[in-house]
């Protein structure tokens, strides 16, 4: 269990401070960051999977086309919010970013209704319905959706979607869906260094190691978070995935002394007040599972 903590909390430390990862890179344009993370995570991940001797997986893979569009499908979603998030940052709206991430569990729990035919208890309802008002505030304040952390939560949540549904672990779905994203990336990086459109070369060394570092900095809490993830519970797990976007909200607001008026500070406090309903629902519908089987067990047994 405590290992299981340590864990998940690297993964998501390092997810919380990704902002000063990109931050460091500054001159090189979202989308050559974006470029470079999609190459040099496949590199790394590669390097992981031979020194593992672990290939085994891809003879399912490759004899299963279904797997594959799926696949193709969920690392269009998180190219799409690699860049998103990369933009944001690089544009100052780090604050905004992390915004998407507070809301993207109640976000996924929406989507498992919809898609998974999933059932909510009513204060679970609750939850949503007081961070759909913290949305519906934080639009009417500054005349405009939040569509940074709706893109975001969008993004994620329909990833852990299709990853929930998929049939390949942590390590083996990031390596298949890098690989979909290899060539497009490989071959629009080529296009930029052979036009002179890139800047990783003009950049100064330093960047440039940084650049090379998008593999290990994708790939390093992802492994993290799998292995605490088979070590803890999900209750546990689902109240230590706020520690990232704490982080950012926090460096966006102290580091870089973004915007954070009263407006603002009102909606994502309505969201704060859901996110503790959905925990401490979710604690109390935990602790009540194991008692009303008791219970059950002990009335089974009287009988």
């Amino acid at each position: 269990m405590q290992l299981g903590i340590l864990y998940a909390l690297l993964a998501y430390i390092i997810w919380g401070l990704l902002p000063l990862y990109i931050k460091s890179v500054h001159g090189v344009a979202p989308l050559e960051i974006l470029l470079h993370r999609m190459v040099w995570s496949l590199v790394f991940l590669g390097a992981i999977l031979l020194w593992r001797r672990h290939f085994g997986w891809l003879r399912q893979v490759a004899t299963n086309p279904r797997l594959i569009l799926g696949f193709a499908a969920s690392a269009a979603l998180l190219c799409g919010n690699w860049f998103i998030y990369i933009w944001a940052v690089s544009a100052n709206r780090v604050v905004d970013a992390s915004l998407g991430y507070f809301i993207n569990p109640l976000f996924s729990v929406l989507l498992g209704v919809v898609f998974l035919h999933e059932r909510l208890r009513p204060g679970q309802w609750l939850s949503i319905a007081v961070a759909a008002s913290g949305v519906l505030w934080l639009t009417l304040s500054a005349g405009q959706l939040p569509w940074i952390a709706l893109a975001l939560a969008g993004t994620f949540g329909g990833y852990g979607l299709l990853r929930k549904t998929g049939a390949l672990g942590a390590l083996e779905g990031l390596s298949l869906e890098t690989l979909i994203l290899f060539p497009v990336a490989a071959i629009a990086l080529g296009y930029l260094i052979m036009t002179g459109q890139d800047t990783t070369r003009s950049a100064a060394l330093g960047t440039q190691f940084l650049l090379l570092m998008a593999g290990p900095v994708t790939a390093v809490p992802l492994l993290f978070f799998a292995a605490g993830a088979r070590r803890i519970p999900l209750s546990l797990l689902g109240l230590l995935q706020y520690t990232g976007p704490t982080l950012q909200l926090l460096l966006g607001i102290w580091l870089w002394h973004e915007p954070f008026p009263a407006q603002k500070q009102l909606g994502y406090a309505l969201i704060w007040i859901s996110l503790a309903i959905y925990a401490a629902e979710s604690f109390w519908a935990a602790r009540r599972t194991p008692l009303a089987a008791a219970i059950d067990g002990e009335y089974r047994q009287k009988e």
